[in-house]
């Protein structure tokens, strides 16, 4: 995807009281990482263990740490600012606007929208999509074979990508990003055993996205058996994710991939749970707690608590077991030397005797 950027005008979008060192007059063509750029593009160092690669980059252009002491090289230019990888995003931000432009209002032709729904003017509906009775669409994007349950609702500034599944009386708040293949609100998974056969709990309840949310690739948000599944404010969710009927996630969550987080389950504001980890149900998280990859919840938790492992133990207390179970080898054989030297003590004492 080509695009080309004056460096005037990436001070204008990261901010002209950056503090700039040395001197660019091309046009930016790409961006690339400090190792792999080349004349002509953008680089930045976000994480300091990658400082050893700011001299020697090829970029024309890096945004850097306001404490980065390096000279650059004739025709190159070092933006300093606070963020160097926010101002990156922020510069990202304007090319996915021109590259990737807003579809232009209007119902395509293919779309089946029901004569008792209704359609913001502003609203783009794409090839395909379905959006059912009583439906309420914003002025949102709805890309193909976006479907839209009965009585739903979609926000002003949302954007639904192709597949994206919003059932019967859900809601989609304002500026929600819903991936490809997402399901908001997919059944809840309940069932009764009952005459010896599971029977299938109906669920009746729906799914709510306040503000802000993103939802990733082929992540499932199951519908409330009553009431209502909430997702907070600000909150974002990774592919692959599966949460549970009723389950109520803060405002500002971070739920990375393939985390799975069982029914009624509370999460606070704040709250971080990284890949593959996994909540049991009817639990409370505390705002601001913090879950590894790959640990298993089975209790609630406190507020701030950093947890890890399977089952999961405070983060402290894990990493001090991690570094003693790598010693048990050793600890093993030094017993073993300790038992036989006892051993051969004991003998000798026979011996004497």
């Amino acid at each position: 995807m080509a695009f080309t950027y004056s460096t005037q005008r990436i001070l204008q979008i990261v901010g002209e009281s950056a503090e700039c060192v040395g001197a660019y007059e091309g046009d930016i063509v790409g961006i690339s990482s400090l190792k792999e750029a080349s004349s002509g593009d953008l680089s930045f160092l976000g994480n300091p263990k990658y400082r050893a690669e700011v001299e020697p980059s090829q970029a024309s252009v890096l945004l850097l740490p306001l404490d980065y002491e390096g000279t650059p090289k004739t025709g190159q230019l070092f933006i300093k600012l606070e963020n160097p990888s926010f101002a990156l995003a922020l510069i990202c931000r304007d090319i996915e606007g021109t590259l990737l432009p807003k579809p232009v209002p209007g119902i395509h032709p293919s779309a089946v929208v029901h004569p008792e729904a209704v359609v913001s003017p502003l609203a783009s509906v794409g090839p395909l999509c379905v959006v059912g009775q009583g439906a309420k669409i914003g002025a949102a994007v709805l890309e193909s074979h976006v479907s839209v349950g009965r009585y739903a609702r979609i926000a002003d500034d949302a954007y639904l990508f192709p597949r994206v599944v919003v059932a019967d009386y859900c809601e989609i708040g304002q500026r929600n990003r819903i991936a490809a293949g997402a399901v908001i609100g997919s059944d809840g998974y309940g069932y009764e055993f009952h005459e010896g056969a599971h029977q299938r709990v109906p669920q009746i309840g729906k799914v709510i996205l306040e503000d802000d949310v993103d939802v990733g690739a082929n992540s499932s948000l199951d519908r409330a058996r009553f009431g209502s599944t909430i997702i907070g404010a600000g909150t974002k969710i990774d592919n692959q994710v599966q949460i549970a009927h009723n389950v109520r996630v803060g405002k500002h969550c971070l739920i990375v991939a393939q985390v799975g987080i069982s029914g009624s389950t509370v999460l606070g504001d704040g709250v971080i749970v990284a890949g593959q980890a996994g909540v049991a149900g009817h639990l409370e998280i505390g705002s601001g707690a913090m879950i590894a990859g790959g640990t298993a919840i089975t209790a609630s938790v406190e507020p701030q608590a950093k947890m890890r492992g399977f089952p999961a133990l405070p983060m402290m207390q894990f990493n001090r077991i991690s570094i003693l179970q790598r010693k048990l080898p050793d600890l093993f054989k030094r017993f073993d030397q300790l038992e036989k030297t006892v051993e051969s003590l004991g003998s000798s004492e026979v011996i004497s005797e």
